[in-house]
């Protein structure tokens, strides 16, 4: 008759070492993280890119037709008829 095993013991390094993620994906998770911290720095420096641009609202006194479009006219278009 063969004898049970006593539990193995756990130790806190054993433990650490298999809840933390293999050391190649921390290290591209820092690459990462480096990266966009490097481009947000230089496009901070760069400032805006076209100084003139000023949001994306419209003033054109809202006709509030709820279509959008810019205020184009597009009654005369064939929807979908293939010709």
């Amino acid at each position: 008759m063969t004898q049970p095993r006593p539990p193995a013991r756990r130790t806190p390094g054993a433990f650490l070492s298999k809840s933390l993620p293999p050391p190649a994906l921390c290290g591209f998770l820092l690459l990462l993280v480096l990266v966009f911290a490097v481009s947000y720095a230089v496009g901070a420096g760069a400032g805006p890119v076209a100084p003139g641009m000023h949001g994306t609202s419209t003033t054109d006194g809202g006709a509030g037709d709820g279509q959008g479009g810019g205020g184009m006219d597009m009654g005369d278009m064939d929807q979908g008829s293939g010709r």
